[in-house]
């Protein structure tokens, strides 16, 4: 065990500043909790208003209390004061060489500016004297095999401290506590839980990191508001994944009230939800749509993991239940998971009737009254476990569960699967939900959550190694056009040379700078205001489709020119561009940004006006290489297209895969420069002809 974890996670001295010697108060709890739950090492309660708190004496600073141990040192403070004077005790832990600090004291990077400059200056003064800080706002850290409820949650007012395995850090104190609580309902507890508050220092990556060495947890559990530092949480979720360990996320964010309720509570800039389900696919973090399936789901991943099963590609799940109903319920969630339910074949039906149990090949084989002997509900559990029409099972079980316990899940806990196996209970039955999980069956008591586990298994996949995409020669012209442009966007033609020099072609073009210059492309062509400061030119009227001849070409420089005038009288207009009509088999719109929270990320998406509207694309971590651009092609329903779909002509697939890579070669540049890139539409050929881009535009950053 390494010196910052041991400090958190298994001090032998611990001082509380601002301990209360009021039982009822919030800042008498810490001390309260420790001897509640078994902590057996040295309490240092600070308060220089008391001799003595709790029953233990009390010091008036924390050099006294230093004093008095004797040269030893303290392991682990736990501040509680009002933030003002919270600079001065990190001050004097840096002096006394105390290892790490936990700030429950809020009042910092979540109040504003004010708050963010002390946060700041504090963190300064920890990390130039060697001190580790946990917060602030933070409600504390908690290892329930060693007794270490450093904490102020009310949760731990209960006798009962269940150990498990299963570890949290959430973003959220009070959310820590309320996972607690419920777990400890179903009867499982917990190997340690951390509360991380502003992450000022110790973040969440380093914490799951330090899960990883923890021969107690066997599952990590992540409640998240916002990510902080994400290559230090990749690193850690790849090294946890090696060990053994699914990392399971439940992310807020979904929604832009709950990203602007995540960013107020937390202090932190939050980006695109999608980025962030990228930013976990990419790194083998498994992640979770409901609050009860992340306490769920670690049962299945930790029974049956990913890593170690075979991967098809195919999401079929067989079914055996008795009561089509309650199965019913958790079939129509796994449909809107693109799952298969897969009836069980000819030769399945075949060895069951060969023992006289008699199936169809219906998608769930539901034998109802017939399911509750032992002997028919043990013989097709073991035939859908052994045959390989299916990937995964599930079991449902009906009214029986909550009356005759042992005999509805006896069948189930001596199958011995070799492939993943979840059960739900239909009724409200807890006692043979404890059964199956005393057994090591995954067990759940929601449709949801049970579906919602068996799409994660399906969903997981190893993370996705960046070392694989080699840096291109062209990345160095790249490199110079964007940097003649540092700060500021570029006009169209300016993000075309970049384009161009990514090799994605684009169409012919010709900048007229008067409106009798004539067209040198040939008809038809286009017409298009040229701006860095008009980025949607079509809502300012700045595009002319289709134009003949030379005379509709001059009408429509000067149309285009008062119209963009009117939208954006301070815009600076560098000509008008003149491109030829193109077409293609499917417009796609491919884009590229620096995301705040996850870093590069490209996107390719149905494309064209109304882009924004369909929301059909797919997303990843940049850069991707062409297996992985083809797999996010495959994403796009409107591509299905170019994809040959129902006999139509496909379109030039390998040409689109190529374009995303290059596009996502961006995240190779120095200092990752671009700020956001993107071309919409790229036009995608008949299959051999290429694409072509029509529009497009690039930030710097």
């Amino acid at each position: 065990m390494n010196e910052l974890s041991s400090a958190l996670f298994h001090p032998q001295r611990i001082a509380l500043v601002g301990a209360s010697g009021d039982a009822t108060k919030n800042t008498a709890r810490p001390q309260r909790f420790l001897r509640k739950h078994g902590f057996t090492g040295t309490i240092l309660p600070i308060n220089p208003g008391r001799p003595e708190i709790l029953g233990e004496p009390a010091y008036a600073t924390l050099e006294a209390a230093a004093a008095s141990l004797g040269g030893q040192p303290i392991d682990h403070v736990f501040i509680m004061t009002p933030a003002a004077s919270v600079l001065e005790l990190v001050r004097e832990c840096v002096r006394l060489k105390v290892k790490v600090a936990t700030l429950y004291s809020d009042g910092f990077a979540e109040r504003g500016d004010e708050g963010r400059a002390l946060q700041e200056e504090m963190v300064s003064v920890a990390r130039a004297g060697g001190l580790r800080l946990l917060g602030p706002n933070a409600l504390g850290v908690i290892d329930t095999h060693a007794g270490t409820p450093i904490t102020c949650n009310a949760t731990f007012e209960g006798d009962l401290l269940l150990r498990g395995n299963l570890a949290i850090v959430s973003q959220s104190g009070s959310m820590m506590g309320s996972l607690m609580s419920r777990a400890q309902a179903r009867g499982f507890g917990f190997s340690r839980l951390v509360s991380v508050g502003n992450e000022c220092d110790i973040g969440v990556g380093e914490l799951v990191d330090l899960m990883v060495d923890d021969p107690n947890t066997h599952a990590i559990l992540l409640f998240l508001e916002t990510l902080r530092d994400a290559p230090a949480l990749a690193a850690a979720a790849r090294r946890a994944l090696a060990a053994g360990k699914p990392v399971i996320a439940y992310k807020l964010g979904r929604s832009e009230i709950g990203r602007e309720l995540a960013a107020s509570h937390t202090g932190a800039m939050t980006g695109a939800d999608d980025t962030a389900a990228a930013f976990f696919r990419a790194n083998g973090i498994v992640r979770v749509a409901t609050l009860e399936s992340l306490l769920e789901t670690a049962q299945l991943l930790v029974r049956f993991p990913p890593s170690k099963q075979p991967r098809t590609g195919r999401r079929r799940v067989g079914v055996v239940t008795t009561t089509g109903g309650g199965a019913a319920t958790v079939v129509d969630q796994l449909g809107l998971y693109d799952i298969e339910i897969a009836p069980p074949t000819e030769a399945v039906v075949q060895q069951l009737a060969a023992r006289n149990i008699h199936v169809g090949q219906s998608p769930m084989i539901d034998l109802t009254l017939a399911g509750t002997k032992k002997e028919i509900y043990s013989a097709v559990l073991e035939a859908m476990l052994a045959s390989d029409h299916c990937d995964a099972v599930l079991a449902v079980v009906g009214s029986s569960a909550q009356f005759h316990p042992q005999l509805a899940v006896e069948p189930i806990i001596g199958a011995n699967p070799a492939k993943p196996l979840a059960v739900f209970i239909a009724p409200a039955a807890d006692t043979s939900l404890d059964l199956l999980r005393a057994g090591g069956i995954p067990a759940f008591r929601t449709p949801e959550s049970c579906a919602d586990a068996i799409r994660c298994w399906f969903d997981w996949q190893a993370p996705v190694e960046r070392a694989d995409v080699e840096r291109p020669a062209y990345l160095g012209t790249v490199a110079g056009l964007v940097a003649a442009a540092a700060g500021v966007p570029l006009n169209e033609r300016d993000a075309a040379a970049v384009f161009s020099a990514l090799g994605i072609a684009a169409a012919p073009s010709q900048v007229l700078t008067a409106p009798d210059q004539g067209s040198s492309i040939p008809y038809p062509v286009v017409a298009k205001v040229l701006s860095r400061d008009v980025l949607h030119k079509t809502d300012a009227g700045g595009v002319v489709l289709g134009i003949p001849d030379a005379a509709r070409l001059k009408d429509a420089y000067g149309r285009i020119l008062d119209n963009v005038r009117a939208k954006h009288p301070d815009a600076r207009i560098d000509g008008v561009l003149v491109q030829k009509m193109e077409r293609g088999l499917a417009e796609v719109i491919l884009g590229y940004r620096h995301d705040p929270q996850v870093g590069p990320v490209v996107i390719v998406g149905a494309g064209g006006t109304l882009a924004e509207i369909y929301k059909d694309y797919a997303i990843r971590c940049a850069p991707v290489d062409l297996a992985e651009a083809h797999r996010m092609i495959g994403e796009v329903k409107a591509l299905a297209l170019v994809r040959g779909y129902r006999g139509l002509p496909p379109g030039d697939v390998d040409a689109l895969a190529a374009a995303v890579v290059a596009f996502s070669t961006l995240a190779l540049l120095p200092g990752t420069t671009v700020a956001e890139a993107e071309i919409n539409p790229l036009l995608v050929k008949p299959a051999g002809a290429g694409v072509v881009a029509v529009d497009g535009l690039l930030l710097t950053r």
